[in-house]
C-alpha cells in the first residue's frame, strides 16, 4: 500500500499556549518599526544618520533654551522649531520610511506577514503610526526640552510655567499635524519601489520638488492664487494651517480667507495616501 498523502505523526508537540491575534501582530510590527526608526537593535551603521539627527535637534533646543534663560531671547517658538527643522524631518523620513517598507519588499517577507491574522490594514496602520510617532518624538522631545528650560528659569513662579505650558501644548499639536503628514507621504512613496535609495530620493523629491511651484503661483497677479499658492507644497500647506489656526499672516504665507481650506486638504491629502497605501497593500496580500 502506498504511503502517499499519509500525515505521519514523528513526534512534534502541539502549541497549546495562547493564541494572541491579530492585535499582538500589530504591536510587534509597530514596536519594531519604531525601534527600527532611531536604529535600535540594529548594526551601528545604522544608528548613525538618526541619531545624528537627534542630536541635531535637541542641541538647536538646548541652545534655544539657554538663551532665553540667559539673555530672554527667544530664537524659536514651539511653532517655528517645527518649520525650522523642516529640511532635517524630511532626510529623517526619506532614510526611515524605507527602511520600513522597502525592506519588507525587498526581502520577500510580506507573504510571510500576510500568512498570519495580518490584515493589509494592520500592516500599514503599524507602519504609519511607527513612523508617525518617530517623527512626533524627534520633534515633540526637544519642544518639551524647550519648556522644561522655560519653566524653570522663568520669574513668573506658578504663573509662568502654566503660560509656557500653554504655548507647549499648541506646539505638540502642530508636531502631530507634521509627523501625520510626513510619515503619510513617505510611506506611499516607499512602497512604490524596494529600491531603497530609490525610494528616498522619490520621498526628498516629492518634498523639494513641490516648492517652486509654491513660488510660481504666489508671483501670480491673482490674489486667490497667492493665497491658495501654500497648497502647492506639504511644508507650505502645514504653515497656512499654522496661519490659519493663529490667525496670523506674517509667517511667510498668506492665507486669506482660504484658512480652512488649507486644514481641509491636510486631512485629505493623509487620509488619500493612506487608502492608496491600503490599496497597494491589499493587492500585496492577495497574491
Amino acid at each position: 500500500m502506498s504511503d502517499a498523502g499519509v500525515i505521519h505523526d514523528i513526534g512534534y508537540q502541539r502549541y497549546e499556549g495562547p493564541r494572541l491575534g491579530r492585535s499582538a501582530v500589530f504591536g510587534a510590527i509597530y514596536q519594531h518599526g519604531l525601534r527600527a526608526a532611531f536604529g535600535l537593535g540594529r548594526s551601528a551603521k545604522a544608528k548613525i544618520f538618526p541619531w545624528l539627527v537627534v542630536g541635531i535637534v535637541l542641541l538647536v533646543a538646548v541652545i534655544n533654551a539657554a538663551v532665553k534663560a540667559q539673555a530672554n531671547i527667544i530664537l524659536f517658538d514651539y511653532f517655528s522649531f517645527d518649520d525650522t527643522m523642516s529640511w532635517l524631518v524630511i532626510f529623517f523620513v526619506a532614510i526611515v520610511a524605507p527602511e520600513l517598507v522597502s525592506r519588507d519588499m525587498r526581502s520577500g517577507v510580506l507573504p510571510l506577514y500576510f500568512s498570519r491574522p495580518l490584515r493589509a490594514f494592520d500592516y500599514i496602520g503599524a507602519k504609519f503610526a511607527a513612523l508617525a510617532t518617530a517623527v512626533f518624538l524627534l520633534l515633540g522631545v526637544p519642544q518639551l526640552i524647550m519648556f522644561l528650560g522655560g519653566a524653570f528659569t522663568t520669574k513668573k513662579g506658578a504663573s509662568g510655567v502654566w503660560n509656557e505650558l500653554l504655548d507647549l501644548l499648541p506646539g505638540w499639536g502642530y508636531s502631530v499635524l507634521w509627523a501625520l503628514l510626513f510619515a503619510s507621504i513617505s510611506l506611499l512613496v516607499a512602497s512604490i519601489t524596494g529600491k531603497r535609495a530609490f525610494a528616498a530620493g522619490g520621498i526628498v523629491a516629492v518634498f523639494l520638488m513641490t516648492a517652486p511651484i509654491v513660488g510660481v503661483l504666489s508671483i501670480l497677479p491673482s490674489s486667490t492664487s497667492q493665497h491658495l499658492a501654500g497648497l502647492a507644497s506639504p511644508m507650505s500647506l502645514l504653515t497656512g494651517v499654522q496661519a490659519w489656526l493663529r490667525g496670523r499672516n506674517d509667517l511667510g504665507i498668506d492665507v486669506g480667507d482660504f484658512g480652512v481650506i488649507y486644514g481641509i486638504e491636510l486631512f485629505c491629502l493623509v487620509f488619500a495616501c493612506l487608502l492608496l497605501l491600503l490599496a497597494r497593500y491589499r493587492k500585496v496580500a492577495s497574491l
